[in-house]
């Protein structure tokens, strides 16, 4: 595999990522309460909180967050289905 291959399949994978969590939560918002509303809306933090560091003219903030859903799973899935059957 080429490296702008790799690079491709890394850009589509995020991508998707953010793309199906973004509408995993539009749709989330716009369902009635139920067992579909939970599915969509409910989602999964995972990452290191923000640290921030203040100087007296600096302020310096680290941190990394990512929120994975249901629909941004089911996204990148279908992005590696994809490329599976496209690519190799």
């Amino acid at each position: 595999m080429k490296r702008r291959e790799v690079i491709f399949i890394v850009t589509a994978l995020i991508l998707g990522a953010v793309i199906g969590g973004l509408v995993g939560d539009i749709i989330g918002t716009f369902l009635p309460p139920g067992a579909a509303k939970t599915l969509f809306s409910k989602s999964i933090q995972i990452g290191i909180d923000t640290t921030r560091f203040d100087f007296y003219a600096i302020s310096f903030t680290f941190g990394l967050m990512v929120k994975i859903n249901f629909l941004s799973v089911l996204t990148v899935i279908l992005v590696i289905v994809y490329f599976r059957w496209w690519y190799l």
